[in-house]
């Protein structure tokens, strides 16, 4: 009846597209999050409710769900158990040993550099707040401090003088996710941009995404952008290491890999292995777009090509408070901004509750050039707004 039982851990707006991709090939989708009417769960055939750093919990849902495939959608996951679940003979997309690696910036950060000789910055992990001061003494001010466990950017700040290395410290550590408080101070790279390189490991050998560009504020993304200008250089360093890091980290599935662009040279930066937040642009730039790459990647399916339909861009709506009683507006004003060759398009995640600054939905838009796509995109963004108490 199924083409394949899918068990999503982690269920917010990447996971929706990915269910929504996996449906579309006729698999059974179960969504696990640790709370109810997560945007995943909303399209999926059942949903199971509880934290992914539950081991037990976890290893109960996979016992009585049985999924051909694990696919883990967000880095605080319970990674031993994880592991185990893979030596048992469970698939997990990519791999436990990539999961585990990334739920923490110190294990990829490690793992790239002295493992791999990946070309990054230079950074010092720090376990108080006075070890992240000596950490920025060594690494160099400004530097960028930033828990090692976080999502969507929390917790990053850019500290320009030892004072602000403390209160970037206490910041970080109120916003990491886990109970372990330690951060990295990292050299702040003087770049040119910062780009995401989607990789594909699939059966058949390792394929690329045209780069994406991006623009973050406060470590999260506000707009992406495809294609990304690059030096023919830089792009060759970038799928070098790519290449090398997804290899070394096994399994199938897509890779979000960034790095921070110099001339004609990449710096490696971080790594999620599944589909990255500032990706989403491919949902209107490119054919399959991640999620349908992820999915296909991940079945073993075959992806003859990778196909750029354009210039786009992707930009974020954001709530501004926090609610579990809101409703949208300016929709048809921000879709009404598309014209012939220029399309726009939106995502709203149909989250439960608001927070501040929590991502809620994307305008995305395709047009001439990338810089026109940006503008675009950003002006529907900014035509949604979304009120409260209603």
């Amino acid at each position: 009846m199924y083409l394949a039982t899918l068990m999503l851990l982690g269920s917010g707006e990447l996971g929706r597209e990915f269910a929504i991709a996996a449906k579309r090939l006729g698999c059974r989708v179960i969504a696990c999050d640790r709370y109810a009417n997560a945007p995943a769960m909303q399209v999926a055939d059942a949903a199971e409710v509880f934290s992914m750093l539950d081991g037990k919990a976890l290893a109960a849902a996979v016992k009585k769900h049985k999924p051909d495939i694990i696919v883990p959608e967000i880095e605080a996951i319970d990674t031993a158990t994880l592991a185990k679940l893979e030596l048992d003979g469970w698939c997990v997309a990519p791999s436990a040993k990539a999961v585990q690696l990334t739920m923490n910036r110190d294990g990829i950060r490690e793992f790239a550099a002295s493992e791999l000789g990946l070309t990054t910055s230079r950074y010092v992990f720090a376990e108080s707040r006075e070890q992240a001061i000596a950490a920025a003494a060594e690494v160099g001010l400004p530097c960028v401090v930033k828990p090692v466990m976080s999502s969507s950017g929390k917790g990053q700040t850019l500290a320009k003088t030892s004072d602000e290395v403390g209160a970037a410290w206490d910041y970080a550590v109120a916003n990491m996710r886990g109970d372990r408080p330690r951060v990295i101070v990292e050299e702040f790279i003087k770049f040119d941009s910062e780009i995401t390189l989607l990789t594909v490991a699939t059966k058949d050998g390792v394929l690329f995404c045209t780069p994406i560009g991006h623009r973050q504020e406060g470590g999260d993304y506000r707009e992406s952008w495809q294609p990304a200008a690059l030096a023919e250089g830089a792009l060759y360093s970038a799928r070098h290491q790519a290449r090398k890091v997804v290899e070394a980290l096994g399994g199938y599935g897509i890779f979000g890999v960034e790095f921070f662009i110099c001339g004609d040279k990449a710096i490696f930066s971080e790594l999620s292995p599944r589909p990255h937040d500032t990706g989403m642009v491919t949902l209107i730039s490119q054919t399959p777009n991640e999620f349908e790459l992820h999915l296909r990647a991940v079945l073993g399916l075959p992806i003859p090509s990778i196909e750029l339909a354009g210039p786009a861009a992707s930009a974020v709506i954001l709530a501004s408070a926090e609610s579990e009683r809101f409703t949208f507006a300016g929709v048809a004003e921000a879709l009404a901004l598309g014209a012939p060759g220029c399309l726009v398009d939106l995502r709203l995640f149909a989250k439960p509750k608001t927070l501040k600054n929590r991502r809620m939905g994307i305008a995305l838009a395709r047009d001439a050039t990338v810089d026109d796509a940006v503008a675009r995109a950003r002006s529907a963004a900014a035509k949604v707004t979304i009120h409260y108490g209603k």
